[in-house]
């Protein structure tokens, strides 16, 4: 295994989760990415402010690391812009037919210990599997 770093990975999810956690403790509200961010589509008075607040932590969260760690990144995308696209516009249609995304039914729903999470994350999970070994041994 290339890459893996179990230490980082710890801290970034214990992270994630005390994040979710917070949210949920001190706003009553799930961290559901797709969620917060389609509300922003159609806000509703006295409701966006905490939404644009984490939105722009989730943004802020790289550009601080890109600024302050000892070695930066390097990211490189390999994909052309249609496919990228594409795989967007995917994703959409099924945070949409799943009632939610992998933060939303993944972090926040398995932890509550919600059926419809755990069905839905063993499908993004299964799906994510599948689509790795295509890419990478059927169509390549």
């Amino acid at each position: 295994m290339q890459n893996f770093t179990p230490v980082s990975a710890l801290i970034g999810g214990g992270l994630i989760g005390l994040g979710a956690a917070v949210l949920l403790l001190f706003n009553g509200r799930i961290a559901g990415i797709s969620g917060i961010v389609g509300e922003l589509l159609r806000p509703v008075r006295g409701d966006w402010v905490w939404r644009i607040a984490f939105v722009l932590g989730l943004l802020a969260g790289p550009v601080l690391h890109q600024l302050f760690a000892a070695q930066p990144l390097s990211i490189t995308i390999h994909a052309q812009l249609p496919v990228l696209v594409i795989a967007g516009f995917l994703v959409g249609f099924g945070t949409n037919l799943g009632s939610g995304c992998t933060s939303g039914h993944g972090v926040c729903g398995m932890a509550r210990l919600s059926p419809r999470s755990i069905v839905a994350t063993g499908i993004f999970m299964t799906a994510g599997v599948v689509t790795v070994y295509v890419v990478r041994h059927v169509v390549s």
